[in-house]
């Protein structure tokens, strides 16, 4: 069931990407809050629509209220919004190696496919794709990885002018600078540096002997590994 056009598990997906934050959402911060706002804001709904949500979440015991009135996953609710990134990953690397879509339009897709592949069929394509160990825009496939990782991660805005790392990861949720991304060549396992600022005002990069300029968000949805 969905409310305003978004199911469970595109709130439990949310509220797990804001309790352990990357890239795009935020600094590296173990364990914090996801205010209602910021779901709404990730979402595209209104606060009403996230209220009408959490109390759903809260009766099935997926989500507990904080003092600020913060949603806290569960253990319950936390292991349930795992296998929602997992099997949305899973179902990313399908798409890009088994029906030739692009990294960029398999996030899309994953989207929508997502309810329609069974826990089954998840074990299933897991096992046909010899279980890859990251998405097409290198999220590790299990969550636990992934937030061991996060703690060695930066997002590359973060560096300072000389600065130097390793792309490791895209932010995801905004498909526009997704496709970006790819068209400029900003991609896992990339090696830049941060040759200053622009006139814009835009971060200049150096990329494999060419530059690229990159805006503040553009760089604060790159999760690198500093050299």
């Amino acid at each position: 069931m969905s409310v305003h056009g978004h199911s469970i598990d595109d709130y439990l997906e949310t509220i797990y990407f804001l309790a352990f934050p990357v890239g795009e959402y935020g600094p590296v911060v173990r364990d914090q809050p996801a205010l209602s706002a910021r779901i709404a804001e990730m979402l595209g709904v209104s606060k009403a629509s996230v209220s009408e949500m959490m109390k759903r979440l809260e009766n099935e015991g997926l989500v507990e209220r904080g003092a600020r009135k913060e949603a806290i996953l569960t253990p319950r609710g936390k292991d349930a919004a795992e296998r929602v990134v997992r099997r949305h990953r899973l179902i990313e690397c399908f798409l890009t190696q088994f029906l030739g879509y692009t990294p960029a339009e398999a996030h899309e897709q994953a989207d929508q496919l997502g309810q329609t592949f069974s826990d089954d069929m998840i074990e299933r394509t897991a096992a046909q794709l010899g279980h890859p160990e990251r998405c097409p825009h290198g999220w590790p496939v299990n969550p636990d990885h992934e937030r061991e990782e996060n703690l060695r991660l930066r997002p590359l805005g973060d560096l300072e002018p000389g600065g130097r790392a390793t792309i490791i990861r895209l932010a995801e949720h905004d498909g526009d600078l997704l496709h970006w991304f790819y068209d400029v060549g900003l991609t896992p396992g990339t090696n830049v540096e941060i040759a200053g600022r622009a006139d814009s005002g835009d971060l200049r990069l150096a990329v494999e002997g060419a530059h690229i300029e990159a805006s503040d968000q553009a760089a604060a949805g790159l999760f690198v590994l500093p050299a």
